[in-house]
């Protein structure tokens, strides 16, 4: 782990590859002076937290990765409060009740099951071979595990309406997201970070998603 420290904050990381011409993304890059992006190399890791996230809201998951992860893990050495996630053949032999406990439902337990069965560290550009696992997903096990600047995860609730907001003024579906950041072609995922994290955010309407919570079923 001490090893592969420079790699997690960004060491191999090149943000100057990002093209220039484009006034708002030139901006962008600008204010994010020392923005890098970091890469963990733990493919498994990244794939089942993913997985816990599909079609669900952001605290649904962590939900259900916290319960697993303090259920199936370790502590973390020498630090209080963190913990080790299980190793990819302990997740296939999670019960079911535990997957009830922790808010997670048969379909991304099934999907974490089934993926837990193959070696997945050497194939983070093929992961879409696995059943359940879409180009959302592996986009974002690239980005995390691999730190790829060019992932896009296609399918995402919000982040077309984000990325259209920041350069044009107008909300977008995934193919016109496509279409305004293939100039950017190789770093269509740092723009997308950089859009998220110092773009300026379009106005939330209507309801938010709901968290749900089925486990006293």
């Amino acid at each position: 782990m001490l090893d592969q420290l420079p790699d997690l904050l960004g060491a191999q990381d090149d943000p100057s590859l990002v093209p220039s011409g484009n006034p708002i993304v030139d901006d962008l890059v600008r204010r994010s002076r020392g923005f890098r992006i970091g890469r963990s190399d733990r493919v498994w890791e990244a794939l089942a937290a993913s997985i816990l996230e599909q079609k669900v809201v952001g605290a649904e998951a962590w939900r259900a990765w916290r319960y697993l992860v303090r259920r199936f893990g370790e502590p973390a050495p020498g630090v209080d409060g963190l913990w080790v996630p299980p190793p990819r053949a302990v997740w296939a032999d999670i019960p079911n009740w535990d997957w009830h406990r922790s808010g997670a439902e048969p379909v991304r337990m099934r999907t974490i099951r089934g993926a837990s069965s193959v070696d997945v560290e050497r194939h983070a550009d093929r992961l879409t071979v696995l059943r359940g696992v879409g180009p959302w997903t592996e986009a974002e096990v690239r980005a995390r595990a691999v730190g790829d600047p060019d992932a896009v995860p296609v399918g995402d609730f919000h982040i077309p309406n984000v990325v259209g907001h920041a350069l044009i003024g107008e909300r977008i579906d995934d193919a016109r997201m496509l279409e305004l950041l293939e100039p950017f072609a190789g770093q269509r995922g740092r723009v997308i970070r950089l859009i998220e994290r110092y773009g300026p955010r379009p106005q939330r309407r209507g309801h938010r998603m709901s968290v749900r919570d089925y486990r006293g079923i």
